[in-house]
């Protein structure tokens, strides 16, 4: 699994693992959108919340659903019932045919999900993932998401008593629900999201700076850590995809995975990563984001 909040690099992160070939790349299969999410072929359950927190205490339905995409066992019958327009059709054979495949192959599902963030632990735990956390810096982080226009609606994560319980922190969002201070909010949720994975064990946390300033010895550690060969194939493969190459806008949603992926400069990238704050804004997001003295 790979995640992460959103723009986090999990899209890039996850593509280059699949690089290798040993892997079926699974997009956000807890996305309450459509698509990509509410795919019951890919996932057999109903989710509720962006960030849906799964635990010991809820995991009845979502183990046996998330057995089953980890095992590859597509659900056919199911998709069908729920998403029949001509892009779900092509997306229902694109991912019925990789999970076939993959099974065949003896290939591993890769879990690409930013909305499980919070929940790393339990796939670490339950279901046996080799959980990779990406952290991005909060500046370039906080304005990733201005660029793009995005908030957070802190209530989907306030009302799931489960996730209170255990991550009382939580509570102090409170103070920002209905706020229209969009620097804030993506700051705090970052802050308190990097509380909760620094203490998540069995889960590797690591900077997305890290892998972007020197992506192929960084991939070649990812690789080992979660089992998967390094190779020639792999190795060139990353190499093109982290110099350049295809491109288009700064946000692109590609191919039937619908992933925010697109190649580039990895290196390059890191350097207009605050484009869209100012320098008092970024200042402020530092003095938000830092770890108390």
């Amino acid at each position: 699994m790979v995640t992460g909040l959103p723009r986090s690099g999990t899209s890039w992160t996850g593509k280059m693992l699949a690089a290798g070939g040993e892997l079926v790349y699974v997009n956000e299969p807890l996305n309450p959108q459509h698509p990509p999410g509410r795919c019951p072929g890919v996932l057999r359950a109903d989710v509720t919340h962006r960030f849906q927190y799964i635990c010991d205490d809820n995991s009845a339905d979502w183990l046996p659903a998330f057995s089953d995409t980890v095992s590859l066992r597509y659900r056919w019958l199911a998709e069908l019932r729920a998403n029949r327009s001509p892009y779900d059709l092509a997306r229902l054979l694109r991912y019925g045919a990789a999970f076939a495949h993959g099974r065949l192959a003896g290939r591993r599902a890769l879990l690409d999900d930013p909305f499980a963030v919070l929940s790393a632990g339990w796939f670490a735990r339950r279901l046996g993932c080799r959980v990779i956390a990406l952290v991005r810096d909060p500046v370039s982080f906080v304005a990733s998401w201005q660029r793009l226009g995005w908030t957070v609606y802190f209530h989907e994560l306030l009302e799931q008593p489960l996730l209170i319980r255990d991550h009382p922190e939580l509570l102090e969002l409170r103070a920002l629900v209905g706020s229209q201070d969009r620097v804030a909010k993506a700051a705090a949720l970052w802050r308190i999201t990097r509380t909760i994975l620094a203490r998540t064990p069995g889960i590797l946390v690591i900077p997305y700076e890290s892998l972007a300033a020197d992506p192929l010895p960084a991939f070649e550690r990812l690789y080992a850590y979660a089992g998967l060969r390094w190779t020639p194939a792999a190795e060139r493969r990353i190499a093109k995809a982290c110099s350049g190459g295809e491109g288009g806008g700064a946000f692109r949603w590609s191919g039937l995975s619908r992933t925010a992926y697109r190649p580039m400069d990895s290196r390059l990238a890191l350097r207009d990563a605050a484009r869209g704050l100012s320098p008092d804004e970024a200042a402020r997001v530092r003095a938000l984001t830092a770890s108390p003295s």
